[in-house]
């Protein structure tokens, strides 16, 4: 009975501090990396996926934390045909904040053109359930679904001439 005080104090205190760091509290934005953000996208826009890349890894390495760069980084890998990467970083995005709109139909575009249809259709049900139908993000998923997979590439290997043997 004696300890019954400090047993309560004890669990009040664990109990308050594991939910504050459950909170979800969400850090102010370097400013370096706002800007390093803002460069690699005007970069992405002019066709510039390298510099763009470059600046976005640079925002991340100020800012490891940030899904803004995460997102920009996965628009880019999306942009150079690298669905899987982009895939990766969108979910970097969500594992930061599960919520994202634009994370969720970053990942469901990436998804769609690389053929996971069913998948893109499940973050287009979940993006809907966040937004409705009606936001844009859900409407371009919705689009780029119907559409289907990109079309693939043929690399050089998948088609090898048969060797012919003339005689001189």
């Amino acid at each position: 009975m004696r300890y019954m005080p400090l047993a309560v104090a004890l669990s009040l205190l664990v109990a308050v501090t594991g939910s504050a760091g459950t909170a979800g509290v969400s850090l102010p934005i370097d400013p370096r990396a706002k800007a390093l953000v803002e460069t690699g996208r005007d970069l992405l826009g002019s066709g510039d996926l390298s510099g763009a890349t470059d600046s976005f890894e640079a925002a991340l390495a100020v800012d490891p934390g940030n899904p803004t760069t995460y997102l920009a980084l996965g628009d880019a890998a999306r942009a150079a045909g690298m669905q899987g990467k982009a895939i990766h970083y969108y979910r970097e995005a969500l594992e930061r904040d599960p919520n994202n709109i634009a994370a969720l139909s970053g990942e469901g575009r990436a998804m769609a053109e690389k053929g996971a249809l069913d998948k893109a259709k499940g973050n287009l049900a979940r993006l809907e359930g966040l937004c409705g139908r009606n936001c844009p993000e859900a409407q371009s998923l919705a689009g780029i679904i119907a559409k289907g997979p990109l079309a693939r590439v043929v690399s050089a290997d998948a088609v090898k001439p048969e060797p012919e043997v003339e005689t001189n």
